[in-house]
């Protein structure tokens, strides 16, 4: 049975996902100008965020995704999907769509209204993802480097 497990950012499972996520993304990321930035601890915390780990059947670690609060939004109280990775073997089972809905249901335990995230306009199949989890096109808000897209969703 796959597992979510909440832990710290700086657990060194979660730092070795963030590893190959930060890798596969650079080694893909058109010109060779991914900027890696490894997370605050702080800002994966509760209430203000929290980091999960996708353990699967054997109890291998397979992914990882995070979500945190940034400033509220026209809907209200707002949290940021950020880091949403899965192992390249491991793709197609669904376990991105249930990372992502267990991101969605911890950001509205917190009081989030709208779920946010940045991303490039190459990540096709996470495009395809973030469209049948309900996401849609909004403004830009933030100056982050490595996006070209953004997408909201209400909770509410």
């Amino acid at each position: 049975m796959v597992e979510l497990l909440a832990t710290s950012v700086d657990d060194p499972v979660a730092r070795s996902l963030l590893t190959a996520y930060f890798r596969t993304r650079a080694a893909s990321f058109p010109g060779n100008r991914y900027t890696t930035v490894f997370p605050a601890r702080e800002v994966f915390e509760p209430p203000r965020g929290v980091f999960v780990v996708v353990v699967d059947d054997d109890g291998t670690p397979v992914g990882c995704g995070g979500i945190r609060e940034i400033e509220p939004g026209p809907r209200g109280p707002r949290f940021e999907v950020k880091h949403l990775y899965l192992a390249p073997e491991t793709r197609g089972r669904g376990w991105g769509r249930m990372l992502l809905a267990d991101l969605e249901r911890r950001a509205r335990a917190f009081g989030a209204e709208e779920v946010v995230l940045d991303t490039h306009h190459t990540l096709e199949p996470a495009a395809r993802l973030y469209a049948a989890a309900g996401y849609g096109p909004i403004e830009a808000y933030n100056d982050n480097p490595n996006a070209t897209v953004w997408l909201g969703k209400p909770l509410s």
